[in-house]
């Protein structure tokens, strides 16, 4: 079973190490850009300033307003919500609210480092669209930071259906190439479509200018939910049953599809990673671009193709097991005390298929469990104080399901989340897959002990 040998460095290496190589880097703000209004949803005034960052620590909103708050970093893991909008937050009470608009005409200014200061629950809505923020930005201007940024290339087509209709398909291709299709029965939206190639200067001509829709019919019903209180003709086209009703009509003939664009780049930028692929949305929600944006990080960690952090030669200083017992090849993710990914490459001279099924090699079922525990203790590396005194047998394996059989050629991708770390005992979920479907999955039990 798998253990730590006395060797056994403090840390990995950190993933940031792979997007240096790729030659991304962070960028934020020279100035502090200033902003004042009120918030479409809550109806409150706010001020917002968004800071330089040059240390590089990502996006983070802190809420001024509310005595002890703490940062809320705009990542996937604080989403509290995505009724009418995306928000982010800590707690029940420490949110912020309708964060997409912002964070689009960051993605789109390329800041992808900065504190966002407010005193309020909610960013100011302004015009309703994005191009104010991003004249902001522009006006303050940007400056690049010598800290890499990852890069999260697209390898191969993914589809994910969120319901109601709303579906995405994900496709490799050069830059960062976005299509979206709209449907509403109402006769100044009906089906619309657009796809662009994100640039800059496309982003700023033809998606920021577009603005947030609204239906009259639904307002006094939206008000009674407490959503949509700062809502006016001056920040939303608002539509009656026959057209729309702001005075100046529309900016673009389709701005209701080029507005839900600038939604999905916004609620996309919570990946924290530049995409380079295409994205190909089908009426397009809040809840289905952050579900889009999940199922993207899990297929970057799983990634076969991605970079090595550490290799077979650091792996045998990590582990005790040696040839024939050593069945982790490199580690392409991790992150500590969260979850790690591994590689195990099954040729046809492993051992066991000598006596395994002669003449129609399988991997045995025990060995893929034994991989996955040595991926575990990988795992645990950056969770154990002083790791050369200290020695993880696993006790026990629960909830084991073996779905495919592994044969010669194939190449087992391992996922393991640690699930509770408690007294010296820690539980792990583990997943094995090959060209992306699940061959086995147990949750492991283990046990930290003195040598």
């Amino acid at each position: 079973m798998a253990g730590l040998d006395r060797r056994v460095p403090r840390e990995f290496p950190r993933k940031g190490d792979r997007a240096k190589m790729m030659g991304a880097r962070h960028r934020t703000v020279v100035r502090p850009v200033h902003v004042a209004g009120i918030g479409v949803h809550s109806g409150r005034e706010s001020r917002l300033t968004i800071h330089p960052d040059p240390g590089a620590g990502g996006l983070r909103f802190l809420r001024t307003d509310l005595a002890d708050a703490v940062e809320i970093p705009a990542t996937l893991d604080h989403v509290v919500g995505t009724d009418l909008g995306t928000s982010l937050g800590t707690d029940d009470t420490n949110q912020v609210l309708t964060v997409e608009h912002l964070l689009a005409a960051l993605a789109a200014a390329g800041v992808t480092s900065a504190r966002i200061e407010l005193d309020g629950p909610e960013p100011p809505i302004l015009d309703g669209s994005f191009l104010p923020w991003l004249e902001a930005l522009e006006e303050a201007g940007t400056e690049e930071l010598d800290a890499p940024y990852p890069v999260l290339q697209v390898r191969r087509a993914l589809h994910v259906d969120a319901g109601d209709g709303t579906s995405y398909v994900v496709a490799p291709c050069e830059g960062y190439q976005v299509g979206v299709t709209v449907d509403f029965e109402h006769p100044a939206i009906r089906r619309q479509s657009g796809n662009w190639l994100l640039t800059p200067a496309s982003f700023r001509d033809e998606i920021a200018p577009a603005r947030t829709f609204g239906f009259q019919a639904e307002a006094e019903a939206l008000q009674a939910r407490g959503r949509a209180m700062g809502s006016s003709l001056e920040n939303t086209v608002v539509l009656s049953d026959s057209g729309v009703i702001n005075p100046e009509g529309l900016r673009f003939r389709d701005e209701f599809v080029r507005h839900k664009a600038g939604d999905l780049l916004g609620d996309l930028a919570l990946l924290g990673m530049r995409i380079e692929g295409q994205v190909v949305a089908e009426r397009p929600s809040h809840r289905g671009n952050v579900e889009l944006a999940r199922t993207l990080a899990v297929e970057h960690r799983r990634d076969p193709e991605g970079e090595a952090i550490v290799d077979a030669a650091k792996i045998m200083e990590y582990l005790p097991h040696r040839y024939p017992m050593l069945l982790v090849d490199r580690i392409i993710h991790f992150e500590t005390g969260k979850r790690i990914v591994g590689l195990k490459n099954v040729t046809i001279n492993e051992p066991f298929f000598q006596g395994h099924y002669p003449g129609h090699p399988i991997m045995p079922g025990v060995l893929i469990v034994e991989a996955m525990a040595q991926v575990g203790g990988l795992l645990l590396m950056d969770t154990i104080e002083r790791p050369e005194d200290k020695v993880v047998y696993f006790m026990s394996l629960d909830k084991v399901k073996w779905r495919r059989p592994v044969t010669p050629g194939d190449q087992l991708v391992f996922e393991l989340e640690l699930l509770q770390f408690r007294r010296g005992i820690c539980r792990m979920r583990g997943e094995a897959r090959v060209a992306g479907r699940l061959v086995a999955e147990a949750e492991l039990m283990a046990r930290v002990m003195d040598r």
